[in-house]
């Protein structure tokens, strides 16, 4: 094989790898609160590396509805705590409970929620997990 094609090779391989460990920091969130809400199940994206729930819920102050985004584990984590990629769909209502961004945008790490049959399911693999599965 000549150095060309060796050299191909490796970078190909490099690029293929290296998304597996690329990470993000937590620090965005506010580990010492949580924050409980009941919304409206605008998508749900089961999808690599993260999934997200998107709710739209009542803001308190003004009366209109305003989106909240909300991180969750891997569809592999998710999947071992009993999420599936039609648990909620849009319209359903849900009561979450999630660490708020600390720089007060909508948005949060999702820790558990109460689904509209009243199944409740946690976290499934980020830190602070409420199930326990780590």
């Amino acid at each position: 094989m000549s150095l060309k094609a060796l050299s191909l090779a490796a970078i190909a391989v490099a690029a293929f790898t290296a998304p597996a460990f690329a990470h993000h920091s937590f620090a965005m969130f506010d580990a010492e609160k949580t924050v409980t809400m009941t919304g409206t199940v605008k998508e749900f994206e089961w999808t690599n590396p993260h999934s997200w729930l998107r709710i739209t819920v009542e803001d308190k102050a003004t009366g209109k509805p305003a989106q909240w985004a909300l991180e969750m584990g891997s569809p592999g984590q998710q999947a071992r705590v009993g999420w599936k990629p039609d648990s909620v769909k849009p319209g359903d209502k849900v009561t979450v409970t999630i660490q708020p961004l600390k720089d007060g945008s909508r948005g949060g790490q999702f820790m558990s929620a109460v689904l509209p049959g009243g199944q409740q399911l946690g976290n499934g693999g980020q830190r602070n997990n409420p199930q326990g599965n780590e």
